[in-house]
């Protein structure tokens, strides 16, 4: 087995052993503590698949991020509250909630995508911060769903099968659905598809002139990415049992970058070595200072500078992506 398969083998192992054993010591803290590095290691999974994979710079994902959160949201307060939604009934179930997220933040990624696109470099990241500011400030004038304060899930969603209430088994999903997106991931990195999107971040004019068109390639690319993170905000909102505008600042999505470079940019795992060391940073210096970040600050100097493959690529040596 490579040297990166390994590691990656044991960051899973370690993610999933880390809230087992808090629960044997009696420290429930860490398993939310554990779920919260699986959701935000899940969110930036989606952004690798454009950020890292296809050298698309978003600025705006937390956008689809706050939208998962909200559809969550939303969908419970309906539930709770036995009003329709559109005519249809709220829901507090998980994969239906999971699937309505996925639908609006593909319906949302579509349009983004296709204008942003249009642009690259600065103007691209740019112009996703534009839209995702705009989604911002319509989440903060939305009165009906709290507007600037936010919404309260009264009740953590459910799972069939599951007890959500338990921090464990809650953990246990959010896991689940990593690590199902970490083998997408994987499957399209090594398809077809995916040899396209890392051609065409390397030299779009090589990959058109073999009849490949670089922008449907980065649209589709663009669009799961959001999916994927509108599911990680869903998950989100569930463990906070409360959702509001911030989940879409600007902030947010600089914080998701930041997991990837931490992590490796392109690493099938950096962004789960990246939520993990991001995490634990936000726990053990948070605690010491209000201004924790400016150490933070010191590390992804240190990355960029130094370790420009993330962690990963430091652990891993000259070992090729795995």
């Amino acid at each position: 087995m490579r040297r990166e398969g390994l590691l990656n083998l044991v960051l899973a192992l370690l993610l999933l052993a880390l809230p087992f054993a808090a629960q044997m010591l009696g420290e429930p803290f860490y398993v939310t503590l554990a779920t919260r590095m699986a959701i935000l290691a899940l969110a930036a999974v989606g952004l690798n698949l454009a950020l890292g994979f296809g050298g698309l710079v978003s600025f705006g994902h937390a956008a689809f991020f706050g939208i998962g959160g909200y559809a969550a949201g939303i969908l419970a307060s309906h539930a709770f509250n036995a009003e329709p939604l559109l005519g249809l009934p709220g829901t507090d179930q998980m994969p239906v909630i999971w699937l309505v997220a996925a639908l609006v933040c593909a319906l949302v990624a579509l349009p983004i995508g296709a204008i942003s696109l249009r642009t690259s470099g600065v103007y691209f990241i740019m112009i996703t911060l534009a839209f995702a500011q705009m989604v911002y400030y319509f989440a903060v004038s939305w009165p009906a769903y709290g507007g600037e304060d936010g919404l309260s899930i009264t009740v953590r969603n459910g799972f069939p099968g599951l007890n959500t209430a338990n921090p464990l088994s809650f953990f246990l999903v959010c896991y689940a659905v990593l690590m199902a997106a970490l083998v997408l991931m994987w499957r399209i990195r090594d398809s077809r598809f995916g040899a396209a999107l890392q051609a065409a971040r390397q030299n779009d004019t090589r990959v058109a002139a073999i009849g490949i068109r670089p922008y449907h390639i980065r649209l589709a690319a663009f669009v799961i990415s959001a999916v994927v993170t509108g599911i990680a905000g869903a998950l989100f909102a569930d463990l906070n049992r409360f959702v509001s505008p911030s989940m879409m600042s600007w902030q947010m999505s600089g914080e998701l970058i930041v997991l990837i470079i931490l992590g490796g940019t392109g690493r099938l795992f950096g962004p789960v070595a990246g939520a993990i060391l991001y995490v634990l940073l936000e726990f053990a210096l948070g605690g010491l200072t209000e201004r924790w970040q400016f150490f933070l600050g010191f590390i992804l100097l240190g990355v960029v500078l130094f370790a420009r493959g993330g962690i990963i690529g430091v652990l891993a040596g000259k070992a090729r992506h795995g």
